[in-house]
């Protein structure tokens, strides 16, 4: 029994393996490898007829030694149809150099076929024309032409050279209709195939551009999700500011009159402690909804971490966090406001301390890293906490979503940290693995001082943001600073509501002139 299991489940391997072999073959099909094996299984039909039903005159041989002669011709066309098959069915991605060996055969088989049937007069000689048309509409024009020459020499030895029985004007006509079958063939061929490469990128663009369009409109979305909850959360917090500061306020004075150890002093306590966490809530709250004020300036991005650093020096301790700092010292300022970027590193640093309640290591690494033709400062902070599943990571972004048990945190440190990334014209990523820690990754554009001289893309496009009247941040957020990589500051790389007025009439930067030239070309 166990072993009659055993074959049934080979069996069923090796199913599933033809089966998945199958499909690679299918993937790489094309229409002259179905008309190949279409026509061979017409020769042979062809063939087995012609034995059965033609009348043989000739008299160099026995009609019965011609029968003979080409019955095993046509075992040898079975063969190597069925050999070289089988090496296409096993490796289908070298098809061009199997069908060389079938063209040779082919070869070989036509020209016997014809010599022992009947030379000049052999009603096999329409062989030479199929093979010189679909090898010429296979490889295209040269290739077809070459085949049409080797099928007229191949077709004069094959008639032995014998005029006698068959004029050579004749013959001459006959090869010239090669040549006729493979120019246009194999012109006709070049061109599908040209069309094919056409038809094939610009599927591969519209496609790219369809993707490029979800990703802007799930943008629009989450921008208008945020502002919509932004506008929510702050009217909801202003008018519970007022009450909340009363009550804390009574509540921390009755504490301080209250005799120590009594009921009552625990109850206010209690009072005071959530009147202390809602204030929380609404400072982040608040932070959260508040229009981006911004105030950037150069400023060296290790200063920063090292700001941070210093204030979580005593609480790793306190938790046996080891903290690791690979600081690259050879980096050049970068436009922030360090205040902000303090407040999303403290925010990542303190969640990365949170994770970790019986100690870790807490790693902290500056570098300069390229992405989208641009170079940006980054700035790494890894832990080697649980970490996140897969499946949340989309969500961690996300407004009040939070991991933490209820009371510990208000689900708005990542989206503030986004938030404030957004606003400092850079990008944060995230990478987790469960069981091994999660790393946040803060990029902020790096905008060279010797580049400042060159065009920037007002000049280049002369939309006129540098003329436009009102708020500086109503305008192109790559105006002033950043004319040179606009397309990763206001542009569709920035992940974040575009804000250029050509960025969003193309829909995609990749299109846009500006950015061919300063990015791919580099030729201004």
């Amino acid at each position: 029994m166990k072993h009659r299991d055993i074959n049934i489940e080979m069996k069923h391997d090796f199913y599933k393996m033809l089966k998945a072999q199958w499909e690679t073959v299918k993937s790489h099909a094309e229409i002259a490898d179905i008309a190949f094996a279409i026509l061979r299984i017409i020769v042979l039909g062809g063939g087995i007829a012609w034995l059965v039903f033609y009348k043989i005159s000739d008299r160099t041989l026995a009609p019965d030694k011609i029968l003979e002669y080409i019955g095993y011709l046509f075992v040898y066309f079975v063969g190597y149809w069925f050999l070289l098959y089988i090496w296409l069915f096993l490796s289908p991605q070298k098809k061009r150099i199997i069908y060389i060996f079938l063209f040779v055969f082919d070869l070989s088989f036509v020209t016997a076929l014809v010599n022992i049937s009947g030379g000049f007069n052999s009603p096999f000689i329409n062989g030479f024309y199929l093979m010189t048309a679909l090898y010429s509409f296979y490889y295209g024009t040269v290739p077809g032409v070459t085949v049409a020459v080797i099928a007229a020499l191949l077709y004069l030895v094959s008639g032995n050279f014998d005029f006698s029985r068959h004029h050579w004007a004749d013959c001459a006509v006959r090869i010239a209709f090669l040549f006729l079958l493979a120019l246009p063939l194999g012109m006709l061929s070049q061109k599908l195939k040209v069309d094919k490469e056409k038809i094939e990128y610009l599927n591969r663009e519209l496609h790219e551009y369809i993707a490029g369009l979800r990703f802007i409109q799930e943008k629009l979305i989450q921008a208008e999700k945020l502002a919509a909850i932004g506008r929510l959360t702050a009217d909801v917090a202003h008018e519970i500011r007022n009450p909340l500061t009363s009550i804390g306020g009574f509540a921390r004075r009755l504490n301080k009159r209250l005799a120590a150890g009594s009921k009552e002093k625990e109850y206010a306590e209690l009072v005071v402690s959530e009147v202390d966490r809602l204030e929380r809530i609404l400072r982040d709250t608040l932070t959260f909804s508040r229009e981006p004020k911004t105030h950037m300036e150069p400023y060296k991005i290790n200063d920063v971490v090292k700001g941070s650093l210093q204030t979580f020096i005593d609480i790793c301790d306190g938790q046996s966090v080891r903290l690791e700092e690979e600081l690259d010292a050879s980096l050049s300022p970068v436009w922030i406001d360090k205040d902000q970027i303090r407040e999303a590193i403290n925010n990542l640093i303190s969640n990365a301390v949170d994770v970790m309640p019986e100690g870790g290591i807490l790693k902290i690494r500056t570098f300069m890293e390229r992405a989208c033709e641009v170079n940006y400062v980054v700035v790494e902070i890894t832990d080697t906490g649980c970490g996140i599943p897969e499946a949340k990571l989309n969500m961690i972004f996300e407004p009040f979503y939070t991991t933490k048990k209820i009371g510990d945190g208000t689900g708005l440190g990542l989206s503030i940290c986004k938030k404030i990334i957004d606003e400092n014209n850079g990008l944060l990523r995230v990478r987790s693995e469960l069981g091994k820690g999660t790393s946040f990754k803060l990029f902020f554009p790096y905008r060279p001082e010797d580049g400042a001289g060159g065009i920037k893309c007002w000049e280049f496009q002369k939309c006129g943001v540098e003329k436009a009247e009102g708020a500086v941040e109503k305008r192109c957020r790559a105006y002033p600073h950043f004319g040179r990589i606009c397309w990763v500051i206001a542009g569709t790389f920035s992940e974040k509501k575009i804000s250029g007025a050509i960025a969003q009439k193309l829909g995609d930067c990749r299109k846009c002139e500006f950015y061919k030239r300063v990015a791919i070309s580099k030729d201004i």
